[in-house]
């Protein structure tokens, strides 16, 4: 009986000791490390918007512009406040034109309602403002309000350093400034009479 005893208490004492060790080494592990690890890792993971590249070169979507003869009711939407150009059918984009508005003050692009005017030509030069461009349509004024390509100077040479603002700046004397391509298209296709619509949004 003595020898039972003294095996089941020193069985209990190990067990005593196995718990207790296994207690300190949970004890060691702190709870919430997992949990830090975890949130330092979303931490690290930053989303970036990717910078769209704009070629003032190049047409503004890598897709055909739109035929007129099956939208015989397109209309024209400028959006001042994102300097897009919408070929508009209906309530429906068409096609997305890149596009730099007027300054503010007195180069301000006109908001409302207007048409697309019968005046219209290959090259122009303005010696006031010391800027030409190409491929240009009058909408407002017969000639003084256009949508045309990023400027020229006096030869027809593009100017670069304004062309970069295209689709992120309003930098032009009151036109709507386009692509070269864009703008070659809407000389060529855009029809007399057809809407235009500028807006501060």
């Amino acid at each position: 009986m003595k020898l039972k005893r003294v095996i089941l208490i020193a069985a209990i004492f190990v067990l005593a000791l196995v718990v207790a060790g296994i207690s300190v080494i949970n004890s060691s592990r702190p709870t919430h490390s997992i949990k830090k690890v975890a949130v330092s890792k979303v931490k690290k993971k930053k989303t970036t918007k990717s910078k769209v590249e704009i070629n003032w070169q190049k047409a503004s979507e890598n897709k055909p512009y739109p035929d007129v003869k099956k939208y015989p009711k397109m209309w024209i939407k400028v959006s001042k406040k994102k300097q897009r150009t919408y070929l508009m059918n209906g309530k429906k984009v068409l096609y997305t034109m890149y596009c730099s508005t007027g300054e503010n003050g007195k180069n301000a692009t006109p908001a409302g309602t207007f048409a697309i005017q019968k005046e219209r030509g290959e090259f122009f030069y303005n010696h006031e403002s010391g800027e030409g461009a190409k491929y240009w349509v009058s909408w407002k004024d017969h000639g003084v309000y256009l949508f045309h390509s990023v400027p020229t100077d006096v030869y027809g040479k593009f100017d670069e350093k304004q062309a970069k603002f295209l689709g992120k700046k309003a930098n032009s004397h009151g036109c709507v400034r386009l692509s070269v391509p864009d703008s070659q298209w809407l000389y060529q296709n855009a029809k007399e009479g057809t809407k235009v619509v500028i807006t501060n949004k």
